[in-house]
């Protein structure tokens, strides 16, 4: 990359797995071991005024090809 050129991100976001009740959020790891390995990282969660995540926030660098 030159050095005058600023990386380029996309980003996501995506609601956490949800349990049978659709109510209690799962454990992400796996989902999010996944994006990783497709160069998703999580960088911020948006979450419900009174407790509990509504969002999952990720980015990744976008390279010129």
């Amino acid at each position: 990359m030159a050095a005058d050129r600023r990386p380029t991100w996309e980003y996501m976001c995506i609601e956490p797995p949800k349990g049978l009740t659709k109510r209690e959020v799962v454990d992400p790891t796996s989902d999010l071991n996944e994006l990783g390995a497709d160069g998703w990282e999580l960088i911020s969660t948006l979450d419900y005024d009174k407790g509990g995540t509504k969002l999952l926030i990720l980015k990744r660098q976008v390279y010129d090809e």
